[in-house]
């Protein structure tokens, strides 16, 4: 039997989550993941070596890698290694580093940055760097870490040029204003309602590699994660807007748990709507969510059916503290989805 292949978008942790929970559909379906990821961070550790030295911003690219790491002992602490952070030295906090520094690619430097130069960054994003200096090209280097963390698939990003995000935003200084919020970090914290969302470029050439996984794949699964700077900005990129359309592949949708601050004020039903506004041509197969967090499934159910898909509840959320997917329970319930006609 051949594998089934399975393309995930996304950034950042929502993205983390869905790549852990097709992990755990791996033993009961013969999987062959793809994760394509989003290219706009601009804060912390990714934005202050994109500011500093070019390239993609390596965070989202770095979780993505060790959400699908090996089970072997090695590959394991291979990566709590790329995880691992540098605290500021005693040396830097006299100089006044700022013992977990972040910043904007837009917003300059770090106040202290030059005396503790490590703080703050992740070890894999330096690595990611250096394997992308080192090869000449992100995907060779993505393909390379991946090999070194024995991934059980494949990280690509959505382009090999970074982007910014860019919205318009309604009331985030007073009630009617409307102005440009620029760079994904401060699109993600805005107290305003976004109203458009956009890419600078315009139209970011895609990752040759992620058009053609999306046209040879069977599922291609969108969300959860933060829905203007994760989900959204692969739709904005019109070569992989059009594999998306284009491809044969069915598509789910897995619907966040509450809002985050970047869409407070939209519904469930809104998150679906805003996939037609973005890409009006895309169907969807399958919408996902969680039992409790739908509420009343009547709006959802019909959204979910203006896309052409069914509205499918599960449990899928930890039990206790905050809310979150549970990789276990969101696998268990994308088993029998993906393996419907296998």
């Amino acid at each position: 039997m051949t594998p089934l292949k399975v393309v995930a978008f996304g950034g950042g942790h929502g993205l983390s989550a869905s790549l852990r929970a097709l992990r755990h559909c791996v033993p009961e379906l013969d999987l062959d993941i793809t994760a394509v990821v989003t290219v706009g961070d601009d804060g912390g550790s990714s934005g202050r070596l994109r500011a500093e030295r070019g390239g993609l911003p390596p965070g989202d690219l770095r979780q993505a890698l060790v959400a699908l790491a090996g089970d072997h002992p090695a590959t394991r602490r291979s990566a709590g290694l790329f995880q691992h952070r540098f605290a500021a030295t005693d040396a830097g906090r006299a100089f006044g580093a700022d013992p977990a520094p972040t910043t904007a690619a837009h917003g300059g430097g770090v106040a202290g940055a030059a005396a503790d130069p490590l703080a703050g960054h992740a070890v894999g994003n330096l690595i990611l760097c250096g394997l992308t200096e080192l090869l000449g090209d992100p995907v060779a280097a993505l393909d390379h870490a991946g090999a070194m963390l024995g991934a059980v698939g494949r990280v690509l990003p959505m382009s090999r040029q970074p982007v910014g995000i860019e919205a318009r935003v309604r009331g985030a200084d007073h009630p009617d204003e409307v102005r440009t919020v620029r760079g994904q970090h401060q699109v993600a914290v805005t107290s305003g309602r976004v109203e458009s969302l956009r890419l600078t470029p315009a139209a970011p050439a895609a990752c040759a590699e992620a058009v053609a996984a999306v046209s040879e794949a069977d599922w291609l699964i969108f969300g959860p994660g933060s829905w203007y700077t994760s989900v959204l900005p692969h739709l904005l990129v019109p070569g992989l807007a059009h594999a998306i359309v284009s491809s044969p592949a069915r598509r789910l949708v897995t619907l966040n748990l509450v809002a985050e601050k970047e869409t407070l004020g939209l519904s469930l039903a809104d998150h679906l709507a805003t996939l037609h506004r973005y890409l009006s041509e895309l169907k969807v197969d399958v919408v996902l969510a969680d039992s409790k967090a739908v509420g009343d499934p009547e709006q959802v159910e019909r959204a979910a059916e203006s896309l052409g898909a069914r509205l499918l509840l599960a449990p899928v959320a930890v039990t206790g503290g905050p809310p979150r997917h549970d990789p276990a329970a969101l696998g268990a319930a994308l088993v029998p989805v993906l393996g419907a006609d296998r």
